[in-house]
């Protein structure tokens, strides 16, 4: 029987690098030409630190609870109040620092992203 192989999600860019080149056999040879203590771990750990991935925090039970009423009830418009309150939420569970807008596309997005946090739950 074969065993599957456990992976989990890359935390950045060190991460998928690291993947990419145990995949394609690089860091072997790395290993071969500089030795076994290549500076491969320091240098995931630091594309890890300077590129990491969106890591969402999770939503607090009042956050849920707000998202829950408002998923019942969204249709297409949302009210100056929503928008504050929804940014706020946005803004928080996944590190952001998105600013009001009227961009219809950008409450889309916005909209579809916690729409998708929301689901997890």
């Amino acid at each position: 029987m074969e065993k599957k192989k456990r992976t989990r999600k890359p935390k950045g860019l060190g991460d998928t690098v690291e993947g990419i080149f145990k995949a394609t056999g690089i860091d072997k040879v790395a290993k071969f030409i500089l030795g076994e203590d290549c500076g491969c771990d320091e240098r995931k750990a630091k594309l890890n630190e300077l590129f990491p991935y969106k890591q969402p925090k999770c939503l607090e039970e009042s956050e849920y609870n707000y998202l829950h009423v408002f998923f019942e009830n969204y249709k297409s418009d949302i009210r100056p109040s929503e928008q504050r309150e929804l940014l706020l939420i946005y803004n928080r569970v996944l590190n952001q620092k998105q600013e009001a807008t009227s961009c219809s596309s950008c409450w889309r997005a916005i909209i579809a992203d916690l729409k998708r946090l929301y689901n997890e739950y």
